[in-house]
C-alpha cells in the first residue's frame, strides 16, 4: 500500500469495511523523513521497505508540527518521570510541553481512524517508554514517556502501539501485527454497527487466536458473550472490547501455541492414518522444544485440512490470520 507523505495535518475517517486500507501512525523519521532535530532521520528497513507494503503508513513528526524546525535545539524530559516537561537541553525556558500535549490531542482525534501505531524509541516527544528523564540540574532522574506519546496512548488505550527498535524482537512483532490485523477487524466490527450475533460471531473467530495468549481470558470473554442478547450490546461491546484487545497484549508462548496445535488436530484425529498422526506429532513436539519454527506445523496442520475441511475451523482466524510474506511465524 502507498504511504503518505505529508507529516502534519492528515486525518483519516473510521473503515467503513474490513476491505479498507489498514493505516497505521508513524514517527516520520522511521520513514527517512528529514525530521530529526539534526536535519537526519532515523529510517528503518522494516518499517519502511516491509511494513509499507503492507499497510498504509501516516507519518507524522510532532516537533516539526509545533514549529520546532529543522535543524533545532534538542529537547529533553526533565522533572517528575510520571510527569515529566520537555525543555531545551540548552536553554531550560525553552518549555514545549503544552505545545507537544496538546498536538498529540488534536492528531489522536485526527487518526482515529488508524488501527496502530509505530513510534521513535527514546525520544523525548515520541518514546512509547524508558524515554531518559532528567532533573533539572541535568542528572538522570528515571524513565518515562514522550510528551506526543503520552497523549496518543492516553487518548485510545485501545490502540496497538509499539517502538520501532522493540520490532526487531520476533515475538514483540509477532504480537504487534497481530494486535494491529485484530483491532482493524474490531473496528470494522463497530464501523458496521454491532448486534449480539455480530460480536457472537466475532468471538468465535477469534477463539484460537484468544485461547494462544491466554486460556484464562478467553474463558472470561466467553462468559462476556454469554450475555449478548440479554442485555443492552453497546455497554456489553465496550466491555468485551476492551477485554479483547487487553487480552491480545499478553504474548502468545511457545506452550499455549502448543496447545493450540493439538486442539486442532483433536478435529484431525479421524481423517489421518497412523503415520501422517505420528508425523504431526512429532513436529508439534519439535516445535514445543524450540527445535522448529511455529510455521512448520502449522503448514503441515492447513494441507490436512484442504484435504478434509473442518467448517469450524474454516471459521477461525488462527491460521489465516497474517499475510504470507510477512514470515511473522517462521521466526518464532
Amino acid at each position: 500500500m502507498s504511504t503518505a507523505s505529508t507529516a502534519q495535518a492528515t486525518s483519516t475517517s473510521p473503515p467503513d469495511t474490513e476491505a479498507a486500507p489498514i493505516r497505521v501512525g508513524v514517527s516520520a523519521c522511521l520513514l527517512g523523513e528529514q525530521v530529526r532535530f539534526d536535519s537526519g532521520h532515523k529510517r528503518d528497513r522494516f518499517v519502511a521497505d516491509v511494513l509499507a507494503d503492507y499497510f498504509e503508513l501516516i507519518p507524522v513528526c510532532p516537533e516539526v508540527a509545533i514549529g520546532l524546525g529543522t535543524p533545532r535545539p534538542p529537547i529533553r524530559l526533565v522533572g517528575d518521570p510520571d510527569s515529566p516537561r520537555a525543555v531545551g537541553t540548552r536553554d531550560a525556558g525553552k518549555d514545549v510541553t503544552t505545545d507537544l500535549a496538546d498536538y498529540g490531542r488534536t492528531m489522536a482525534r485526527r487518526l482515529e481512524g488508524i488501527s496502530g501505531y509505530i513510534l521513535k524509541s527514546k525520544s523525548p516527544s515520541c518514546g512509547m517508554e524508558r524515554v531518559k528523564v532528567y532533573t533539572d540540574t541535568g542528572h538522570p532522574a528515571g524513565s518515562g514517556t514522550g510528551i506526543y506519546a503520552a497523549e496518543i496512548m492516553r487518548a485510545n488505550p485501545m490502540l496497538p502501539v509499539e517502538e520501532e527498535g522493540r520490532l526487531n524482537d520476533p515475538v514483540l512483532r509477532e504480537n504487534f501485527i497481530g494486535r494491529l490485523y485484530a483491532y482493524h477487524r474490531w473496528q470494522c466490527l463497530m464501523a458496521e454497527g454491532i448486534t449480539p450475533e455480530a460480536l457472537v460471531d466475532f468471538h468465535t473467530r477469534h477463539k484460537l487466536i484468544l485461547m494462544s495468549h491466554s486460556p484464562e481470558r478467553l474463558r472470561e470473554l466467553g462468559r462476556l458473550v454469554a450475555r449478548a442478547g440479554s442485555e443492552p450490546v453497546e455497554p456489553l461491546a465496550e466491555a468485551y472490547g476492551e477485554a479483547f484487545m487487553a487480552t491480545l497484549r499478553h504474548r502468545a508462548t511457545r506452550r499455549r501455541h502448543t496447545n493450540v496445535l493439538q486442539h486442532l488436530m483433536g478435529y484431525l484425529k479421524g481423517h489421518l492414518d497412523g503415520d501422517d498422526k505420528a508425523e504431526l506429532l512429532e513436529l508439534i513436539e519439535d516445535y514445543r522444544i524450540g527445535r522448529v519454527p511455529l510455521i512448520v506445523p502449522v503448514t503441515l496442520i492447513k494441507h490436512h485440512f484442504r484435504r478434509h475441511p473442518e467448517p469450524y475451523i474454516d471459521r477461525q482466524l488462527y491460521l489465516h490470520w497474517q499475510p504470507a510474506g510477512l514470515s511473522l511465524w517462521n521466526h518464532i
